[in-house]
């Protein structure tokens, strides 16, 4: 997971993936999106690589890169334990004030509150 993290961290490695998230693209093609050289887009594809974000397809002398969804699998079990935990809270909170507000509105005139017309003064 501290690959990955490492990996992602550099803004220009999280273009890229995204570039081949859907799509695989050649070595140039992904070159392309950036005012970079060729070596240092290489350089990202090969920390990419190492960290198990991306495969490589060689075909001749060219190379293919997209992305390997499961290369994210360990950091995206790490922080869906997170958001598991706090949407558990915040559902834990819904109920909570859906059952006081089930009691409010069970209080004779409506919970104290006064409905429409109530604030008006009877002659």
């Amino acid at each position: 997971m501290d690959a990955v993290t490492r990996a992602i961290a550099e803004p220009r490695r999280r273009e890229i993936l995204s570039l081949v998230r859907d799509r695989e693209l050649s070595a140039g093609e992904i070159a392309a999106n950036f005012e970079v050289t060729r070596p240092a887009v290489s350089q990202h594809l090969t920390v990419l690589k190492g960290a198990g974000l991306l495969l490589e397809r060689r075909e001749g002398t060219r190379r293919f890169y997209r992305t390997r969804p499961e290369g994210m699998a360990e950091l995206r079990d790490f922080l869906n334990a997170f958001w598991s935990e706090r949407l558990g809270r915040l559902k834990l909170a819904a109920e909570l004030e859906q059952q006081r507000r089930n009691k409010l509105g069970k209080r004779p005139n409506g919970g104290g509150r006064r409905g429409r017309g109530d604030d008006r003064r009877k002659p």
